[in-house]
């Protein structure tokens, strides 16, 4: 799942997302901050937790409102991961 949060605030945005962040570090999930969005491997109930619980966040740092943007790509009998997306490129970057 890729999640994007635009937090609408009239303080720094930037202080919300660090802080929506560290809800996914704390999670414990595979995760990866990129410049657009946050990227992370795990179970779909799971997932789905963690972003409504960044949302929250969101709220609670002083946001009056968030837009999401949620990336799923799910498979009926195996997980996807990172690795087999992107993989070979961070492999040739070394």
């Amino acid at each position: 799942m890729a999640i994007q949060v635009l937090p609408k605030t009239s303080g720094n945005a930037y202080d919300i997302i660090d802080k929506a962040i560290a809800v996914i570090k704390r999670s414990g999930v595979k995760y990866r901050v990129c410049p657009f969005e946050t990227v992370m491997e795990g179970d779909y109930e799971q997932l789905m937790q963690i972003a409504d619980d960044v949302q929250q966040e969101c709220f609670f740092a002083g946001a009056e409102e968030v837009l999401v943007y949620l990336k799923i790509q799910r498979r009926k009998d195996s997980d996807v991961t990172m690795e087999e997306k992107v993989g070979k490129y961070e492999r040739n970057e070394e």
